[in-house]
């Protein structure tokens, strides 16, 4: 049999023919991950340490958010490759809305305006309030223990309250702007 060819945009795919032999087993190599590269020595490179709770209690929303998405990003990998029972779904959006405050939080630092600020501020808010659904649906359904629930609740509620607290205040200073 001869190689086939066809176009996908502006390549020119070449595939080897495959045969069915009478087992019903295809007559190729069999797929590996690394296509023949040695296997990585270690999964991830060093961690950071995290944040100690007497370090918590006077750092700002940046560090705080920061450091609960480096935890969620932990908790993910412990989710989905080292927990007895893998959990892929609710931890990939736990992943996404805990790792999405720190990263508004990050971008209101180079807000254009009171009101863009705001609107940054608005959604970390919106992002850890989900977070905390995510967490809560976990713990409730056995993948958390109360230990580990426990700990991160304490850090969201801490998150959101900080986070509460900026959006009135920057809503109270916009509104006293308009009204002069």
């Amino acid at each position: 049999m001869e190689k086939k060819s066809y176009y996908k945009g502006k390549k020119t795919i070449h595939r080897e023919p495959f045969t069915l032999n009478r087992s019903s087993t295809l007559n190729r190599e069999p797929f590996t991950l690394n296509q023949g590269r040695p296997e990585p020595k270690c999964k991830r490179g060093k961690l950071a340490p995290l944040m100690s709770e007497e370090a918590k209690a006077t750092a700002s929303i940046h560090e705080l958010s920061y450091d609960f998405g480096c935890r969620i990003t932990r908790l993910f990998q412990y989710l989905t490759e080292d927990a007895e029972y893998k959990e892929y779904v609710h931890s990939k959006q736990l992943y996404r809305s805990g790792t999405s405050i720190g990263a508004n939080v990050r971008e209101s630092k180079h807000a254009q305006s009171e009101a863009d600020f705001l609107s940054k501020m608005s959604i970390a808010y919106k992002e850890a309030d989900e977070s905390e659904y995510w967490l809560n649906l976990l713990h409730d359904n056995g993948y958390l223990n109360d230990k580990q629930f426990d700990s991160l609740k304490i850090d969201i509620d801490r998150i959101l309250k900080i986070l509460a607290s900026i959006v009135k205040t920057m809503k109270e200073k916009i509104e006293a702007g308009k009204k002069k």
